[in-house]
């Protein structure tokens, strides 16, 4: 089978380098970099299980900038470019994507084109009208930042979503579901197929909950802190609940990363004249946790605050829309002198904070050191540091 896949960011390249063992896959990026380090079997993310498979499998794999050749005689185009969340628009950009579907439909007018870019629900059956002759599904990923790969190998589940109820369309998606789960080391993977505009819910439903559950321990967490009661018993004590259960439920400084804060805002506003309260409240909950964490923080009197990593969690590469970011603009705002460790940052300074690349330095001159995660190399200042990560874990 040979695939094109669009877009070589953590869902793009995961599922090149998965199907690159069993098929011929071309990776397409503007980026030229992110194309030589691929031919040169170097992972552009960060990606423990992507390296690994990048420097002993024997992959199918190429990439390039000149998307018409990759979709030429591609039988499967798969769509990971970005759609980042426009304020103004209370909407999802997807031009990116609608400008691949339409270049692609231009160049190989049979290809069957699967978005896996996140999108707002009903967009794939709009822009299956526009293009009434294209095969265009919508597959969700469920993909970890630092785990994608291992996500893709051992999946919860594999959804994918039609817009047109016949009998080609059922059997395209179906055939894209078993590549999927060839490639998978996890044997009986729940396949779901479903219409588009319901795999697009789940989506942005899945990674609503995923917030509010955050959300609901960061909030737990503020009530305990507030009246001096330990966080941790309690967590520990409800979660003995099979039906709540004890995961996913380290307290942090809120939810961050390029996921969860787009889609909850692009759920809230595809609610539109739906009636809700829970939604807004999720998205208001995560800005009054930002607020509580930077007051608290400002109610020491610090000279100097310093911020150990603008990292979402361990393993990853990506600082968008951490929520340290939040906390950091809030203690600038008080003129509070913050500092930043970031070994991932080649700039001298970052939200007009100084970056710091010597750790021991970084360590000896902060009043207090903010961390939304514990990490080992900080442990000897830990009389120093402020955080809410109870249990180590991301």
């Amino acid at each position: 089978m040979k695939i094109a896949v669009v877009g070589i960011g953590y869902v793009g390249l995961s599922l090149s380098v998965l199907l690159a063992q069993d098929n011929e896959v071309s990776a397409v990026d503007i980026i030229q970099n992110k194309v030589d380090l691929i031919n040169n079997r170097v992972s552009p993310i960060a990606d423990r299980g992507i390296k690994e498979f990048m420097d002993t499998k024997s992959l199918h794999l190429t990439a390039t900038t000149d998307g018409r050749v990759a979709y030429k005689n591609a039988d499967y185009v798969i769509i990971s470019t970005p759609t980042n969340y426009n304020e103004e628009r209370n909407y999802f950009d997807t031009s990116s994507v609608e400008s691949v579907i339409n270049a692609i439909v231009l160049v190989n007018p049979l290809a069957t084109i699967v978005i896996k870019s996140t999108v707002p629900i009903g967009f794939t059956k709009k822009i299956s009208k526009k293009y009434p002759c294209a095969n265009i599904m919508f597959s969700p990923e469920f993909l970890r930042e630092g785990n994608a790969l291992y996500d893709n190998q051992y999946p919860s589940r594999i959804i994918v979503g039609i817009t047109k109820n016949n009998d080609k369309m059922v059997k395209k998606a179906k055939e894209f579901s078993n590549l999927l789960q060839k490639c998978a080391m996890k044997a009986n993977v729940p396949i779901c197929c479903m219409n588009s505009t319901e795999a697009e819910a789940v989506k942005l439903f899945a990674n609503t909950y995923l917030a509010l559950r955050v959300s609901f321990f960061n909030e737990l967490d503020t009530y305990a802190c507030v009246r001096g009661l330990d966080t941790k018993s309690i967590i520990e004590g409800i979660g003995l609940d099979p039906r709540i259960g004890n995961y996913y439920n380290n307290p942090s400084f809120g939810y961050g990363g390029y996921c969860l804060p787009k889609d909850t805002k692009q759920l809230l506003a595809d609610y539109d004249d739906v009636p809700q309260k829970l939604i807004s409240a999720i998205v208001e909950a995560n800005e009054t946790r930002i607020d509580f964490i930077a007051e608290h923080i400002i109610n020491e009197r610090p000279n100097i605050v310093g911020i150990y990593r603008l990292v979402t969690k361990s393993g990853s590469d990506n600082i968008r829309n951490s929520s340290i970011q939040g906390v950091i603009k809030r203690l600038k705002s008080k003129d509070i002198k913050v500092v930043i460790f970031e070994p991932i940052i080649n700039n001298k300074t970052f939200l007009r904070c100084k970056v710091i690349k010597d750790l021991n330095k970084f360590k000896q001159i902060c009043d207090i050191i903010v961390a939304n995660r514990i990490h080992q190399e900080i442990e000897d200042v830990f009389y120093k540091v402020f955080t809410r990560d109870l249990y180590f874990i991301d």
